[in-house]
């Protein structure tokens, strides 16, 4: 009866994830933008620019026509305000809201919706500033048994996945961009007393270029395969991370570059 009882239970929890999975991946699905609407943000955007245009007014950065995805972003902040984005590596289960809370603890337990959640959500580290940008997306997500969340970036140990999946999605209300993976590595997190190590999940800003260098030379030293493609100072990168088994406080990680 016991072992009944805990198989039951354990079915139950797994079923439940797997529905909560679901939903957040058809999360996107739901906020389908109608034709019709994105031609009108088209239309307005571009008359927005001739209008700026007559004034003689150039702006800093060309801005740029939303696309369907950013635009859904944008649909999902009123939902909660706390999506960022939406992190996608297409050809695997990889596709998800990405959230920023105002520590980096929350949501490990909880989801897209604010509610308790055993898997977490896929999210932002807290001192990325939107303000500035910072050079580097620090992104973590759970390693799950079921499959979910971060669990298939495990498969990029293998060279021959990443030369099947070398390129990220990320998408926020502002850009629709696609970054060129360009290391894949094992690491883990270092006790404050231990020196002389590399602690790549302290790199969001690079406050100069020596700094920004330090990080691109260590990821390809790190690398568990040579990537022939790599990151120039001032390059948007993409770093996900996840925890991994193969020594205490392991991660695994995968770093992209802003495709050209």
């Amino acid at each position: 009866m016991v072992v009944l009882i805990l198989a039951l239970t354990y079915c139950t929890r797994f079923m439940l994830v797997q529905i909560e999975d679901m939903e957040e991946r058809e999360l996107l699905d739901s906020t389908s933008i109608s034709k019709e609407e994105l031609e009108n943000t088209i239309q307005n955007g571009i008359t927005e620019e001739i209008s700026l245009e007559k004034e003689a007014i150039l702006p800093e950065e060309e801005v740029p026509i939303p696309t369907e995805r950013m635009l859904q972003v944008t649909s999902l902040k009123k939902e909660n305000d706390d999506i960022v984005g939406w992190l996608e590596i297409e050809g695997t289960d990889i596709n998800y809201p990405v959230l920023q809370g105002e520590d980096d603890t929350y949501y490990l337990t909880h989801n897209y919706k604010k509610e308790w959640s055993s898997k977490g959500s896929i999210f932002l580290s807290k001192d990325y500033n939107w303000e500035i940008p910072s050079c580097n997306y620090m992104i973590h997500g759970h390693n799950l048994n079921n499959g979910t969340m971060f669990q298939e970036l495990l498969k990029y140990e293998k060279e021959s996945y990443y030369k099947e999946h070398p390129t990220i999605r990320f998408t926020t209300e502002k850009e629709d961009a696609e970054y060129d993976i360009i290391s894949v590595f094992l690491s883990k997190v270092y006790y404050k007393h231990e020196k002389n190590v590399f602690r790549y999940y302290y790199f969001i800003d690079a406050k100069n270029e020596e700094e920004y260098n330090h990080f691109i030379d260590n990821i390809k030293k790190a690398s568990l395969y040579p990537i022939q493609k790599t990151a120039s100072y001032k390059e948007q990168l993409i770093t996900l991370s996840t925890c991994s088994y193969h020594t205490k406080d392991g991660r695994f990680v995968v770093v992209g570059r802003k495709a050209k």
